[in-house]
């Protein structure tokens, strides 16, 4: 992509629209008739096809300015309105990726920072937004792999949020685009920064095991599957980094997107037990004769070289579930949530579904949208406001129908017990 101002896209201080010489060109206003990209993998997104709206702000050519839109009320702030060129990113997969890619170096990520980063949306505005994000960040079907595109554009996403409130309307899409990338989501929002982190996203080859069945991309990884770097930070100055923790937070205040981003977690918890061995261990692990001797040498565990990793994994999904449950609280104390009743009852709405694990050991690496696409084996029991109460139901009977050893259940039952009391009254997120 170029960087001339003919591919900037419109941004609150009048700047130019939407450009793009290899989008297609300028299709103008009739884009804004056209349906948005349909993306097969996510069952909600096919329950809930919307046309690209034909009522907007006309504008006639690229390097036309796109004004503020002055509100209502003289208190409130002026809103944004989005420009047709970017309006019709939102029916064009290839067009959408190409304006919000940030490149292998981060360079471009202001593209999506002028997209998305408005503290008000006119109209329609904000939904129309979250299609282009999922046209520029999902899978193109059920089963595919993400590409490295769709995994740097999440990231730039994810950075063009930050710091930042979403406008009421786009949190949704923002949610669903994390679930999507549930395995990377879960993976770095505890730790922040990743230093050895090289860019916005890693390739398949680049997440592959290592002789010792060992990746940092995470267990049960999908063969071919671009993998984003949320904690990549090298070069970016503090506007631009990823505080994925707290987008996650500020999603949480809206009942839709927290329903999706609950249900993702309790997906891929079921996901990731049914998939450990025996000993609640990490199958791919493999012990070789270099660190075994190194353990010893040093006084490490050698036996344990197939748990550690297992346990960081399960106690980093009930962070991310502690943490939403953490922010609903919140939320309802400082009066962000007005009605926490009503909250509530959309949430439910959304989701009052189980996820158990299968009774045997499954074998298959599905990319990360089929992990949160999974279909609910079960009603909800319990308070689904009860984190600790739901992920345990489900461990409890995957112990039990896997015949895990009581020592080790025990501790790995410990260990996400103390990740969930944490979670929930430190504020770690």
């Amino acid at each position: 992509m170029g960087n001339g101002d003919d591919d900037h896209i419109g941004h609150d201080h009048a700047g130019p629209a939407v450009g793009d010489a290899d989008s297609g060109a300028d299709q103008g206003d009739a884009a804004l008739s056209a349906p948005p990209f349909a993306v097969g993998r996510r069952a909600w997104l096919r329950s809930r096809r919307l046309l690209v709206s034909a009522v907007a702000t006309a504008v006639v050519a690229l390097a036309v300015a796109v004004p503020l839109t002055v509100a209502d009320s003289a208190d409130a702030a002026p809103c944004w309105s989005v420009p047709a060129n970017a309006r019709a990113l939102a029916g064009d997969p290839a067009a959408a990726r190409k304006a919000l890619d940030p490149l292998n170096d981060a360079s471009n990520l202001q593209r999506a920072h002028q997209l998305l980063a408005h503290d008000r949306v006119c109209g329609d505005g904000a939904e129309v937004l979250g299609r282009i994000v999922t046209a520029a960040t999902s899978a193109t079907a059920s089963g595919s792999p993400h590409t490295m595109a769709q995994a740097r554009s999440a990231f730039a996403v994810a950075s063009a949020l930050s710091h930042r409130e979403i406008p009421t309307g786009l949190a949704p899409a923002v949610a669903r685009m994390l679930a999507e990338y549930v395995v990377d989501v879960t993976r770095d929002a505890p730790d922040g920064h990743d230093r050895d982190a090289t860019g916005p996203a890693e390739s398949a080859e680049g997440a592959a095991l290592d002789d010792t069945g060992f990746t940092s991309y995470g267990r049960f990884l999908a063969p071919h599957e671009a993998h984003t770097t949320f904690g990549f930070s090298e070069g970016l100055d503090s506007a631009h980094d990823v505080s994925l923790a707290g987008v996650i937070t500020e999603l949480a205040k809206d009942p839709e997107a927290f329903a999706i981003l609950y249900d993702a977690e309790r997906a891929y918890f079921a996901h990731y037990l049914e998939r450990l061995t025996g000993r609640a261990g990490d199958p791919a692990a493999r012990l070789t004769a270099k660190r075994k001797a190194e353990n010893e040498k040093f006084g490490g565990d050698w036996r344990a070289y197939d748990t550690d990793w297992p346990d960081n994994d399960l106690e980093d999904i009930t962070d991310v579930i502690a943490a939403l449950m953490q922010a609903r609280t919140r939320y309802a104390k400082n009066g962000t949530i007005e009605d926490l009743t009503a909250f509530d009852k959309t949430v439910r709405a959304h989701t009052d579904s189980a996820y158990r694990p299968a009774a045997n050991r499954v074998t298959t690496r599905p990319p990360m949208g089929d992990i949160a696409e999974r279909p609910p084996s079960a009603r909800i029991r319990g308070d689904l406001f009860d984190g600790r109460q739901q992920l345990f139901t489900v461990y409890d009977a995957w112990v039990r129908d896997r015949g895990i050893p009581a020592q080790r259940a025990a501790t790995l039952r410990q260990l996400m017990d103390d990740h969930y009391v944490r979670g929930l009254w430190l504020a770690r997120f």
